[in-house]
């Protein structure tokens, strides 16, 4: 008896429960390694967690930002899950993952920004920025680390002829819940590999039209890979570059569903600005993206495009933010611009926001909305160290959207649903609205000292304003301010009755007929 325990102890540790294969033989072993220390086993367990938890909080911290950082990210989630579930048994589902995301956040601490700070749920915004950034991060890396654990799990205990225990309503739960889980990783993977691709341009017989351009390009700017939507019935028709608002906007989604008219008569460049959609993955470092590197990307992308379209200039269109960044690069280099068109046009980003904040309470009070009002008064008039409290203070006015737009206004051009192209990878469309925050956070301070009154009194190109007469008051006021004692070659401003902040979405067939319109008033050189 003695001996025959002997030889049992010495060929590795005894599965309870399962026989042996026969009579005087050993029973099976759990594992290639005989791994008897409990600690030991941790080690090898849990380490690779810990070391894939280093290496992308070092590598990503931000998380997985394009579909290659992503795609890898999953695979190695899983490969650390699958070694983990092998070692750790079931558990390994939970301890993995817990492991990696506890270094994950060690290693980032100094990174800020609204997705990668303290969780928060005080606020719609907050939660969008927890979705957008833990969230995605969760469904990329920590779901696959779990589900590969417990395959790699139950992969071992069928090695070792073990018999999952438990009552048979709780055994189906668990297949079930892997069952669950495996599809949503294998859905999550398929949506990652799709690609990003813009539909050709097509004539009444529904083919390619000849001459056409639709393309999604990655240029090299301010050494920084970032993304263009060109799109365009002629491509030597005049190029109009497009600018979306934020900071951190981005205008692929819209101009899709609100910019087709334009196509007709430009090659129409929307482009994404560091930070923001397709170029989401260009943030970091987030301390080198200042208003004066955003100038010289603008004016970079122009001389490509001039470069690849063999023109002499471009028109450009501001929106909200596009329009402080399109006078600044105007005004640095007017030898690259036909014109300047500004809708939503922006003039002293601090005194807007003041007005803005004073105008929301004011209605607040007067609708009765004593709980907005009061959100109001906590949080106080701007500026914000907080930047999440910037949408509650100057996007949640319900008046500034209580309007009629055009007939021809198309609701996917308006966030999120913009998102939602297949212009868009399924990570940029995710990370959009975490860069949306991110970069906002980074760039709008830097806007507080902007005036144009005082710092743009000259524009030497044709310049056309377009507001809404929705547009809230506190930008409206300063942008008549300002065109009115500007000074350039030529100037025009028009109100639409059925516009607000953003009059080439509301009433997008009459902006396409506008820019007929400034094709004549300011031809290409």
């Amino acid at each position: 008896m003695n001996a025959v325990a002997h030889e049992v102890r010495g060929s590795g540790p005894v599965v309870p429960g399962v026989a042996p294969d026969g009579p005087g033989t050993r029973p099976r072993r759990l594992g290639p390694l005989p791994l008897r220390a409990p600690w030991l086993r941790l080690v090898v367990a849990w380490a690779p967690a810990a070391a894939l938890g280093l290496a992308l909080g070092v590598v990503m911290p931000r998380g997985p930002m394009t579909t290659g950082q992503s795609v890898s990210a999953l695979g190695l989630a899983a490969v650390v899950g699958a070694f983990a579930g092998w070692w750790g048994g079931r558990r390994a589902a939970v301890v993995a993952p817990v492991v990696y995301a506890v270094v994950f956040e060690l290693v980032r601490l100094d990174v800020t920004g609204p997705t990668v700070d303290g969780i928060r749920l005080d606020s719609l915004y907050a939660v969008g920025a927890l979705v957008a950034g833990r969230g995605f991060d969760a469904l990329v890396v920590l779901l696959p680390m779990a589900v590969a654990a417990l395959w790699a799990a139950v992969a071992r205990r069928r090695r070792a002829g073990q018999v999952l225990g438990g009552r048979r309503a709780v055994r189906v739960l668990r297949r079930a819940g892997l069952g669950v889980g495996s599809g949503v990783v294998v859905l999550v993977l398929a949506l990652l590999v799709r690609p990003a691709s813009t539909e050709p341009i097509l004539d009444a017989d529904g083919s390619a039209l000849e001459g056409s351009i639709a393309e999604l390009v990655t240029v090299p700017i301010g050494g920084h890979e970032q993304g263009l939507m060109l799109r365009g019935h002629d491509v030597d028709a005049p190029v109009l570059l497009f600018l979306e608002g934020g900071p951190g906007g981005t205008a692929v989604g819209a101009m899709r569903y609100g910019g087709e008219g334009l196509e007709e008569d430009f090659v129409v460049a929307t482009w994404d600005q560091r930070g923001t959609g397709r170029s989401a993955g260009a943030l970091e470092p987030a301390g080198t993206l200042t208003v004066a590197q955003s100038v010289a990307d603008t004016i970079e992308v122009v001389e490509y495009l001039c470069d690849r379209f063999d023109e002499s200039g471009v028109y450009v269109v501001g929106s909200s933010w596009g329009t402080t960044l399109g006078v600044l690069a105007v005004q640095a280099r007017p030898d690259l611009f036909h014109a300047y068109v500004g809708t939503g046009q922006m003039v002293s980003q601090a005194e807007t926001d003041q007005l803005m904040y004073a105008e929301s309470l004011d209605d607040a009070v007067s609708t009765g909305a004593d709980g907005f009002a009061d959100q109001l008064r906590r949080l106080g008039p701007p500026p914000y160290d907080d930047v999440l409290s910037y949408p509650i203070a100057l996007s949640s006015n319900p008046r500034w959207t209580d309007f009629t737009p055009g007939a021809d206004n198309d609701w996917r051009s308006a966030y999120p649903v913009s998102l939602f192209v297949a212009e868009y990878t399924f990570t940029e469309q995710i990370r959009s609205v975490a860069a949306l925050m991110e970069t906002f956070g980074v760039l709008y301070p830097q806007l507080q000292g902007i005036d144009f009154r005082r710092d743009v009194p000259t524009l030497g190109v044709p310049t056309f304003v377009v507001l809404g007469e929705h547009e809230a008051s506190g930008r409206a006021v300063l942008a008549q301010e300002w065109f009115v004692g500007l000074d350039a070659p030529a100037k025009e401003l028009v109100v639409w009755d059925h516009s607000g902040h953003t009059p080439h979405l509301d009433e997008p067939g009459r902006f396409a007929a506008f820019m007929e319109h400034v094709l004549e008033a300011a031809p290409a050189r």
